[in-house]
């Protein structure tokens, strides 16, 4: 059984969705309110994590197998969880995570074919914990695409080996987290993320300060 932690915020969605922009409207939010804040992202978060990160998101020569995908991304969740989430929810803190265990549920069991039990096994014991809120910012693909191809004109950033997938992996990814949306209503909120970041940004704030009345 996973344990809930109310102060763990997580929010996913597919590649453009917005969940940076999100995330810092969630974090300034709880600031301004007196909270201590940690903010942190996955696969990632610690050192040792993001050198994972960085073989996972590498594009080289040599196919990464699902299998191998799956378990590198819990092996820097474990790390994250120990080193970053857990010790801060332990001292009162929010942690705000772009990304957490739905995104392997989404990437390697929706779209890559992996078994749902199987990542359930591993997040019951490697990960132990779920979010309290989930907000879930759900982006068609094909406007995904025209948002990370600005952006990567922009910064002058080359996609990643995941973003380098095609839409129909994407389209996967998408129902996948949808799909885990409707199992999960009331830890999984969806916002439309199609409207411009402002609209975005205050939709999230307004499911968060909901969220806040319901545990008071």
């Amino acid at each position: 059984m996973l344990q809930s932690q109310p102060r763990l915020l997580t929010i996913e969605g597919g590649e453009g969705a917005g969940k940076s922009t999100v995330l810092s409207a969630l974090r300034d939010a709880l600031l301004a309110d007196g909270f201590e804040v940690v903010s942190t992202r996955e696969p990632g978060g610690t050192p040792l994590a993001e050198r994972i990160r960085g073989l996972l998101l590498a594009a080289g020569d040599e196919p990464v197998h699902p299998a191998t995908e799956l378990l590198l991304m819990f092996a820097a969740r474990a790390q994250h969880v120990q080193q970053v989430v857990l010790p801060a929810l332990a001292r009162g803190a929010w942690v705000i995570s772009d990304r957490f265990t739905d995104s392997s549920y989404a990437y390697q069991g929706a779209a890559r074919g992996l078994d749902a039990g199987f990542i359930a096994e591993l997040e019951r014991r490697a990960v132990g914990i779920e979010p309290g809120l989930t907000l879930l910012l759900d982006l068609g693909v094909a406007h995904a695409r025209e948002r990370t191809r600005g952006r990567d004109l922009l910064d002058g950033a080359s996609p990643d080996r995941i973003e380098r997938e095609r839409d129909d992996f994407f389209e996967r990814v998408r129902a996948g987290f949808l799909a885990r949306a409707a199992q999960q209503p009331g830890r999984i909120r969806v916002i439309d993320a199609s409207p411009d970041a402002a609209t975005v940004a205050a939709a999230a704030l307004a499911a968060l300060a909901a969220y806040r009345e319901g545990l008071a």
